[in-house]
């Protein structure tokens, strides 16, 4: 399993079967498949498919592993506005918004791109938003053993807006906390720390 790797390389094997799956859908629904302008999407909707996926193939922990060097600072770090987008896992539609994560370092600090590649590596699967802050949080928490982590995800659902009950302006928060973050004083402080603008 791969720490990180951005897939741009598709087994071809892997990529035709489900490109198969993609053609048998589009013929399915009652689309002409050998119209110019769907004679590709198969091929395309099977790597962008895999693409989003890719989660499945990293390990998010060896990620952060790779990263980690010894510091004295023992204050909040905050990495807020993390772009997030994945696949919700009942209907397969995507889910988008952002991410605001902190920890506070008990020993050891983390590279900075890290924590966003870890958003990545369990948003590149299908998910639920509850599980995918989980697995962030969880993830943090065991590897780095903080002091605390703290876990804030914003979303729109597309299966939401699209379909369902067509609620174009809803937007979903989950939040996970542990350590220090389960006192009140410290999550006030994050929480009002990623609503400010301190530009």
């Amino acid at each position: 399993m791969s720490p990180y790797q951005n897939l741009e390389e598709y087994n071809i094997e892997i990529t035709n079967e489900v490109k198969e799956h993609f053609s048998r859908i589009v013929d399915d629904i009652g689309e002409d498949i050998t119209r110019e302008g769907l004679v590709n999407t198969p091929e395309r909707a099977a790597k962008a498919m895999l693409f989003l996926t890719q989660g499945y193939k990293q390990d998010a922990t060896e990620i952060l592993k790779g990263a980690m060097f010894e510091e004295s600072y023992d204050d909040m770090v905050i990495i807020k506005d993390i772009e997030v987008y994945s696949l919700c896992e009942h209907h397969m539609l995507p889910f988008f918004g952002k991410a605001h994560i902190a920890y506070i370092p008990n020993g050891h600090i983390v590279g900075l791109s890290k924590i966003p590649r870890v958003v990545d590596v369990f948003a590149r699967r299908l998910q639920v938003q509850e599980r995918l802050t989980h697995d962030i949080l969880e993830c943090i928490n065991s590897t780095l053993q903080p002091k605390g982590v703290a876990v804030v995800i914003e979303a729109a659902h597309m299966c939401m807006m699209m379909r369902g009950v067509q609620k174009q302006n809803s937007v979903t928060t989950t939040s996970g906390f542990r350590g220090q973050f389960e006192k009140i004083e410290t999550r006030n402080e994050f929480l009002k720390l990623i609503s400010s603008d301190l530009s």
